[in-house]
C-alpha cells in the first residue's frame, strides 16, 4: 500500500471513530438526563395508592374509636340522668360532668370526620 492511500484510509477512519465516540458520550449523556429527571419525579411524587389507602383505614379507625367513646358517655349521661329523675340519687354532679364530656366529644367527633372526609 502506498502512503498516500494509507493517509486516506486515515483521515476516512479517524473521523468516524471520533463521531462514534461523540455519539456514545451523547448517548451516556442523554441518559444520565434522563435519570436525574427519573429520580426528581419519585422524589416528587406523593404517595402510592397503597399509603393513602393505609392512612384512610387509620383515620376511619380513630373515628370509630371515638364514635365508640361518645356512644359510651352518651348512653351512661343518660343512666345517670335516669337514676337521678327515676331513683333520686344524688348523681348531679356526675351527671352533669358526663353530659359536657359528652358534648365536647360529640363537636370533636363531628369536626374531625369533617376535617378528613370532606369532600367525602
Amino acid at each position: 500500500m502506498s502512503a498516500p492511500t494509507i493517509a486516506l484510509l486515515l483521515l476516512l477512519a479517524f473521523p468516524l471513530a471520533v463521531r462514534a465516540e461523540t455519539a456514545n458520550s451523547a448517548l451516556q449523556q442523554g441518559q444520565e438526563v434522563i435519570q436525574q429527571f427519573i429520580e426528581r419525579e419519585q422524589q416528587v411524587a406523593g404517595p402510592s395508592v397503597q399509603e393513602l389507602m393505609a392512612d384512610i383505614k387509620r383515620k376511619q379507625r380513630i373515628l370509630f374509636l371515638m364514635g365508640l367513646l361518645l356512644l359510651l358517655t352518651l348512653f351512661t349521661t343518660l343512666a345517670l340522668g335516669l337514676a337521678m329523675a327515676l331513683y333520686n340519687k344524688p348523681v348531679f354532679v356526675a351527671h352533669m360532668v358526663f353530659a359536657g364530656i359528652t358534648a365536647t366529644l360529640a363537636l370533636a367527633h363531628a369536626v374531625v370526620a369533617v376535617v378528613w372526609f370532606y369532600p367525602f
